[in-house]
């Protein structure tokens, strides 16, 4: 069992930037789930409801961007808390906050959405309407406060992105194609001219475009990215040292192969999605209601079992 000495959480909150928090929401290695759980267990939540405890929780580290990690980071939170239902209500409400308070979100789910994503996660019954309602005024109100970067650094931002490679660019005014490095994370495709290079020297954000494999009479394994609405597309790059906007309608990639194409426009189309927290949830909670499915099937086999034993 690893033990950290107890520590005011705002005394840890540097070293747990320092740590790289993320890798230890990524990694489900006994010793990563241990020293999670130890961080968790230095909260006191006593006397506080969900919400105030939720806003405690989250200002003592940078919360990760990816659904998958958000997952594990409320999972240990309940655990702390309270219970399952509360596992499954606090993912809830984080991605509440990222979609009213987001502005790339422009879905902006009303009370009755957020009714209809918590039904049925208090072992099969629904929580009390006066309970959500309050939930969600509060954080229509007042999103949640996470502490930042201090700007300098875009490492953690670069750190376990959900796709990076080597594509060929086409420019822009000047048509030809040069070697890039992209990392695609937190719905921005950023490029780089060297793997080793902290700044990138171009972001394209993914808001509002579409991906396509595309036919190129000078390179294979082409894909396009361009604006749904037919407009330039909102990006930036550097030059002579100072970041300008980009003057795209379109961006040209081109890969290694055809199985890299592919999975780059996948990665992207799946970057490019509304809310990836609403497929989560969803799965979280028909795996609770088949659980306890199981659970019913199995006591009555038992019960019926027990019966047939019965001496007559």
């Amino acid at each position: 069992m690893i033990s950290i000495v107890s520590a005011p959480v705002e005394e840890t909150r540097c070293e747990v930037k320092l740590l790289m928090f993320d890798c230890f929401c990524a990694n489900r290695e006994e010793m990563h789930i241990e020293i999670l759980k130890a961080f968790v267990n230095l909260h006191e939540f006593m006397d506080l409801n969900l919400v105030q405890a939720l806003r405690q929780f989250l200002w003592s580290f940078r919360l990760p961007g990816e659904a998958q990690k958000i997952d594990r980071m409320m999972e240990a939170f309940a655990a702390r808390y309270c219970d399952y239902t509360c596992y499954i209500l606090s993912f809830s409400i984080i991605m509440l906050n990222t979609s009213l308070h987001n502005p790339s979100v422009k879905d902006k789910p009303d009370l009755r959405r957020f009714f209809t994503m918590n039904r049925g996660i208090d072992s099969g019954s629904d929580l009390p309407p006066e309970l959500l309602t309050k939930l969600y005024e509060s954080i229509y109100k007042e999103p949640f406060k996470i502490p930042e970067d201090d700007g300098n650094d875009l490492t953690l931002t670069f750190f376990n992105p959900d796709r990076e490679g080597w594509l060929l660019k086409r420019g822009g005014r000047v048509k030809t194609w040069k070697r890039r490095w992209f990392i695609l994370t937190d719905n921005c495709l950023y490029y780089f001219q060297y793997t080793t290079d902290k700044d990138p020297i171009g972001i394209i954000p993914l808001e509002n475009l579409s991906v396509r494999a595309i036919q190129d009479s000078n390179k294979r394994y082409c894909l396009e990215l361009s604006s749904c609405a037919g407009q330039k597309i909102k990006a930036c790059k550097m030059e002579n040292r100072e970041l300008v906007e980009g003057k795209h309608q379109a961006y040209r990639l081109s890969a290694a192969s055809a199985q890299e194409q592919d999975g780059w426009i996948l990665s992207i189309r799946s970057s490019i999605s509304k809310d990836p927290f609403y497929d989560l949830v969803s799965s979280r909670k028909r795996r609770i209601i088949s659980s306890n499915s199981n659970n019913n099937n199995n006591n009555n086999n038992s019960n019926s079992k027990n019966q047939q034993q019965q001496p007559t």
